[in-house]
């Protein structure tokens, strides 16, 4: 039990740039709190005491604002960054070393007496207001952006975001590993750049044969025009948050 404790705080040293002193840590992180009191309460679970464990279950989430049902099933190096307001349901399962943020959700969808709330594998980063709904699966490595609602699988590496959460594409390695809160993906925006993108192909053929026949017209320009301002618009969407805002 005390080198588990040892390596909670070692894992909030690990995971929040924030902690100073492992006397502070000790005493001010709800996250840190409300993950030693479940392990309590699941080992009093898997005992058959449901009773006892969802009292101190209650207990953990009025001190912490952080509710943990004790059947639920956490790895090591599991952490919770400030954490209010945080839900994880009866059959979730969380892997080895992943990190969520305040507003996180793991919950079901379903009423039925089977697995309902979703599987974090290894790894995993769980940015803050996200909700994650019924038995899906969060690849190893992979990433969820603030506020998404995933309720489809998430592949191995790949990062999430959007209502209903999209796989972002176009990033790299290294950008999906850190989670860049200012460099979210943007599949919308890849989607409408990538139809551009398309349209404008067919337009420069369309615009020889205009040319060549003598059809262009005053409204064909201002149309490009249009084109133009939308497609700054969405060239510029994954600068709008450069400075840190995000997460």
């Amino acid at each position: 039990m005390l080198k588990k404790i040892k390596q909670d705080i070692k894992t909030v040293f690990k995971k929040d740039p924030a902690a100073k002193s492992t006397f502070e840590v000790i005493l001010t992180y709800p996250g840190l709190h409300s993950i030693w009191m479940h392990r309590i309460a699941h080992w009093l679970y898997k005992k058959g005491e449901f009773s006892i464990a969802r009292l101190i279950s209650a207990v953990s989430r009025f001190m912490t604002g952080i509710e943990i049902h004790p059947g639920a099933r956490i790895g090591s190096g599991f952490f919770i960054d400030h954490g209010s307001g945080g839900v994880i349901g009866e059959t979730a399962e969380i892997g080895d070393n992943c990190l969520i943020y305040q507003g996180v959700v793991l919950g079901g969808t379903s009423l039925e007496r089977k697995k309902r709330p979703p599987t974090l594998k290894d790894n995993v980063v769980v940015g803050a207001g996200a909700i994650i709904l019924g038995p899906v699966v969060l690849g190893n490595n992979s990433r969820v952006g603030a506020g998404a609602v995933v309720i489809n699988d998430v592949p191995d590496g790949a990062t999430a975001v959007g209502v209903p959460a999209k796989v972002g594409l176009g990033f790299s390695g290294e950008d999906i590993k850190a989670l860049e809160h200012g460099r979210l993906p943007d599949p919308v925006a890849d989607a409408v750049r990538y139809v551009i993108k398309e349209q404008e192909k067919i337009e420069e053929r369309l615009s020889k044969i205009e040319e060549h026949e003598g059809l262009k017209s005053h409204i064909d320009n201002v149309m490009e025009l249009k084109k133009q301002e939308l497609l700054k618009e969405f060239s510029q969407s994954d600068k709008k948050y450069s400075g840190g805002e995000g997460i």
